[in-house]
């Protein structure tokens, strides 16, 4: 059995032909968890929660991708370089929380600002990936508005910065259903 050999042009655009919205759904059901959490726990919940809920984004988008019919797992679908690309861009939104735990230690309160804002930055290459501008979109509106929230409402932020990030990922999925109309 021979294998065909795409173009990375071929590859970006069968990237670009997915729905991609197993891992916004996923981080909308985080960040929704995160600030129902945020109303009823103590700092030690609240902080125990956000931790958990955004680690789990990436496991919880592979199990809604069963379901959006992107299944990330599927062995089957033909090797695709953007797929490992955007999996890169998980990691490394996984790996701020480097920057996230130090901050954590001096400020508990400075987690939502900083997780916030950190893990959204994923949103910036997918935007150059799919060629289109809702990952910059997603991206610059979370940073703002995560910077705003925190300093105009130091004593919600468990509660205000993650439905404010619900809210924009609302606003990022509504765009990626509509963005091949």
């Amino acid at each position: 059995m021979t294998q065909l050999i795409r173009t990375l042009e071929e590859q970006k655009q069968a990237f670009k032909e997915q729905k991609l919205l197993a891992t916004p759904i996923a981080g909308l059901l985080a960040w929704l968890i995160v600030g129902v959490a945020g109303l009823f726990l103590s700092p030690t919940g609240k902080v125990w929660v956000l931790f958990i809920a955004t680690g789990s984004i990436v496991y919880l988008g592979m199990f809604i991708s069963k379901f959006t019919g992107e299944n990330f797992l599927d062995k089957n679908k033909p090797k695709n370089t953007f797929d490992t690309l955007f999996f890169y861009t998980v990691a490394q939104a996984l790996l701020v929380y480097s920057i996230a735990i130090p901050f954590f230690l001096v400020d508990y309160s400075s987690l939502p600002l900083t997780v916030g804002i950190l893990t959204g930055l994923m949103w910036l290459p997918l935007s150059w990936i799919i060629d289109h501008w809702v990952g910059v979109f997603h991206a610059v509106a979370r940073t703002i508005v995560v910077l705003v929230l925190w300093y105009v409402l130091p004593q919600h932020r468990f509660v205000a910065i993650p439905f404010a990030i619900v809210g924009i990922y609302a606003v990022t999925i509504t765009i990626l259903i509509n963005r091949k109309r």
